[in-house]
């Protein structure tokens, strides 16, 4: 019978040992992996590795406190989104006179009735108040004289003339 007892008290030893080493890999794991999702250095994924396989508890409780705050992708995602957030606000016009929302294709703000953007007089294109020329056709735009009469000018602008080929480097 003390056989018996001894055998039963091996088999859970045993069974003890193999959940403790189960426990120590899982952790050595868990920590390799975890290092893993929050920096790309390899030597630092192996040294967290070995100081848990080493330390055990007290070398997994020194990781979990000195680890990186988030894991790449949580520091991708909130670089995302702090893209999104700035690119909303950069794409959204406001009104100059009362800082209401604007809308790209708005001539006059609804709100308070300021002149947001000007037709060209040939193409209809919507130019910004202070151009004096029209990027898509090159037809000058109206403009006021400091009496308040309209001051007349070409209906076109000449294009830029290309420089000049240096006859030198013409191949021949």
């Amino acid at each position: 019978m003390l056989e018996n007892y001894e055998d039963i008290v091996l088999l859970g030893l045993v069974i003890v040992g193999v959940l403790i080493a189960v426990f120590w890999l899982s952790m050595v794991m868990w920590a390799y992996r975890d290092m893993r999702a929050r920096s790309r250095d390899p030597l630092a994924q192996m040294l967290v590795a070995v100081m848990v396989a080493l330390l055990n508890i007290p070398g997994l409780v020194i990781y979990v406190m000195l680890r990186p705050r988030e894991t790449l992708s949580e520091a991708y995602e909130r670089t995302l989104e702090e893209e999104a957030l700035l690119q909303e606000i950069e794409e959204k016009p406001t009104c100059p006179s009362c800082g209401q929302r604007a809308q790209h294709d708005w001539q006059a703000c609804p709100h308070c009735h300021a002149r947001l953007k000007k037709s060209c007089v040939e193409c209809s294109y919507l130019l910004e108040l202070a151009w004096n020329i029209c990027p898509r056709c090159t037809t000058s735009q109206v403009s006021y004289t400091s009496d308040g009469t309209i001051a007349t000018t070409s209906r076109h602008v000449k294009p830029a003339e290309p420089p000049p080929i240096d006859a030198k480097w013409v191949a021949s």
